[in-house]
């Protein structure tokens, strides 16, 4: 008789149901007990973390624009038209200011201004949006600064890494031209107060059309537009959706900006290729000083004389239609530039210590 009792399974919900629910209540508030005593309940946040860092990507490093693949001019204009064009996709949204003090607008339009002008100046009115719309797009963009001076003059402090090049390449000793510079400001103002370039679409790069970063084989092409090619980001970070980042409604002083960037001694691809052209002329029996004021004197031996004499050389701007800041760019305008004016407070004094 005892065996057979023991031989049978206890069943305490059928035999006390009402017993069985309250146990099994209290141990339910006794494990969360137990876990808030134990710090068990910091799992939570850390599992938000986890979650995060699994369905978000981390950033792309920044792309710098001195990253350039050494080859000829000409033969980057070819390299980048066999590009194919993706399209846009969609547009961006319109940028809006809100109710920004007009110190704040003033700053962010001198900056906008100063980006069009320096990157831009020669380029049609399209080809200015498309850059003040990189600029916007990075403002909304996680991987960059939150506001358009941020985003203008990222990285002008450093010898190297600045993205847009006319914040450490020596653009800004000289002052702009008052017809053009207007030109500039009102596509600046005009694209702060919402117009959108819709072609470039979230195009968060781009560059001129004579170079080929090693970047852009890792970006998506979005569209061209004068002499300016324009990128987005491929995966998630190129997506719409990606676009979080709030505009911080504060921004730098862009004399106080220009004047840092000036002040700091940047390695720029001139200053590399210069250093290759002269071991170029060394090899080939030259004999090249440095001179006060950082002045290079380069003398010929008869033998390298009778060799230049030998080769006929057209340059690239005379082969191409160039725009005169792709002449600039090659240094084949520097005529007209050489007695322009520094811009901007201490900029002649920075200007007169390069």
């Amino acid at each position: 008789m005892t065996i057979a009792l023991f031989s049978k399974p206890l069943r305490p919900w059928r035999t006390h149901p009402r017993e069985t629910v309250a146990a099994a209540a209290l141990s339910v508030v006794g494990l969360v007990a137990l876990g808030q005593a134990s710090g068990a309940t910091t799992l939570l946040p850390d599992f938000q973390k986890a979650r995060d860092a699994v369905s978000t990507p981390a950033a792309p490093p920044p792309a710098l624009p001195y990253d350039l693949r050494p080859i000829a001019p000409e033969t980057a204009v070819a390299v980048n038209a066999k590009i194919p064009v993706a399209g846009a996709g969609s547009a961006a949204s319109p940028f809006s200011m809100g109710n920004a003090s007009a110190e704040v607008r003033a700053r962010a339009l001198e900056c906008l201004t100063s980006a069009i002008y320096y990157e831009a100046g020669q380029e049609s009115t399209d080809g200015q949006r498309g850059v003040a719309q990189v600029i916007l797009n990075r403002v909304r963009h996680p991987a960059f600064p939150s506001s358009v001076c941020g985003v203008v003059y990222e990285g002008s402090t450093r010898p190297t890494g600045c993205q847009f090049t006319f914040t450490c390449d020596g653009s800004m000793t000289r002052r702009p031209v008052p017809a053009l510079w207007n030109r500039a400001q009102a596509v600046a103002r005009d694209m702060l107060s919402g117009r959108v370039y819709a072609p470039a679409g979230h195009a968060t790069h781009y560059h001129a059309n004579y170079v080929v970063p090693y970047w852009a084989s890792s970006l998506v092409k979005t569209t061209v537009e004068g002499a300016h090619i324009f990128y987005r980001w491929t995966g998630s970070w190129g997506q719409p959706a990606a676009f979080t980042s709030r505009w911080s409604r504060q921004e730098a002083n862009p004399s106080a900006l220009r004047l840092a960037a000036l002040s700091v001694p940047h390695v720029t691809p001139a200053t590399k290729q210069a250093s290759a052209t002269v071991e170029k002329l060394e090899a080939a029996g030259a004999k090249v000083t440095t001179e006060a004021g950082g002045r290079v004197r380069v003398r010929f031996s008869q033998e390298a004389r009778d060799a230049v004499e030998k080769v006929k050389v057209t340059p690239y701007v005379e082969r191409v239609a160039a725009s005169d800041n792709l002449r600039y760019a090659l240094g084949g305008g520097e005529n007209t530039t050489a007695n322009q004016a520094a811009f901007g407070a201490g900029a002649s004094s920075a200007a007169a210590s390069n």
